[in-house]
């Protein structure tokens, strides 16, 4: 079965947080590496978090930081599978968003995508995931 990471499941790897970082890489390897994959939503919400640092940075080391983290997440982004939010995303995210008010609008959307393909979202934001109708959700981080 695929699944989507999450923004937060993909900052434990790309940070390699640990021991969270090795569980989570030890379920992915068992599946086929065409069914693990992330949303370009996550993708937005990872390069404005740096671009928010980068916005805030006022030493050289941090200056070199940030474009150093925004190259690294660039490329590593490049070699993922990243599911677009098409028409089927944008459908879902329609129907659900009067029973979802409460869930904001990029984690609406991420979801959207994971029902738009049949896949299981992988989050630690349990509580929130769960609220929203036919989306399913684990995480794998947990022992």
């Amino acid at each position: 079965m695929p699944v989507v990471l999450d923004t937060d499941r993909l900052s434990i790897l790309f940070q390699e947080n640990q021991p969270e970082c090795d569980r989570l890489r030890a379920r992915l390897r068992a599946l086929p590496p065409d069914d693990v994959a992330t949303t370009i939503i996550c993708f937005q919400k990872q390069v404005q978090g740096w671009l928010a640092f980068a916005a805030r940075a006022k030493t050289d080391a941090q200056i070199l930081l940030v474009y150093s983290k925004l190259d690294s997440m660039w490329r590593w982004f490049c070699k993922m599978n990243v599911l677009a939010f098409d028409d089927a995303a944008l459908a879902q995210f329609h129907s659900l968003r009067p029973a979802c008010r409460r869930l904001g609008t990029l984690d609406l959307r991420i979801a959207s995508v994971s029902i738009a393909t049949d896949s299981t979202l992988l989050s630690r934001n349990l509580r929130d995931f769960r609220r929203v109708p036919g989306l399913r959700v684990e995480d794998w981080t947990r022992e």
